[in-house]
């Protein structure tokens, strides 16, 4: 396996621990798991593979730390290096902007030159109105609802990283 960072930007520990319980069932060392405000060049250089996890906040927004850090990662060269997204929302008090967080960084860095994976995640079984994570009626990476959903949480992450583990 190449070298694997992950980066989350986590307000009440939801996107923390979904971070290290996917770091866990990759076989990840916990030194490669980072809250996103720690993000620098020297760390995105030597990775091979990024996963970047954000939760989503108010109306669709990012996830605080985010507001900082993705303006120096799309500064960043991230030419040939993959990337995977994963994202927590709350279904029903917000159906209309779930997960858009991980669509906000979708958007702001799919002309960056890197190969997404772990994308293509089914919509099936999930209840929202709208989201921005969805292209083409799939979500662009993992879509996790810990706290409307939290019985599939498990079965979702399993299946997100049988996914990762053919692309990375």
């Amino acid at each position: 396996m190449n070298k694997i960072v992950l980066f989350y930007g986590s307000s009440t520990g939801t996107c923390e621990n979904l971070a290290r319980d996917i770091a866990e069932k990759l076989n990840l060392d916990s030194s490669v798991v980072h809250p996103v405000s720690e993000l620098n060049e020297k760390t995105v250089a030597a990775a091979d593979t990024l996963l970047l996890g954000t939760s989503t906040w108010g109306w669709g927004d990012i996830q605080d730390d985010w507001a900082d850090a993705l303006p120096k990662l799309k500064a960043m060269s991230l030419s040939g290096k993959k990337i995977a997204l994963f994202g927590c929302g709350d279904s029903s008090s917000y159906g209309d902007t779930f997960c858009d967080g991980m669509g906000i960084l979708y958007d702001e860095l799919k002309e960056s030159g890197c190969t997404w994976i772990g994308t293509g995640v089914s919509t099936d079984d999930y209840q929202f109105n709208s989201s921005k994570a969805v292209i083409d009626n799939a979500f662009v990476g993992l879509a996790i609802d810990d706290i409307n959903q939290n019985d599939k949480t498990e079965e979702r992450i399993n299946t997100w990283i049988t996914l990762l583990k053919t692309q990375i």
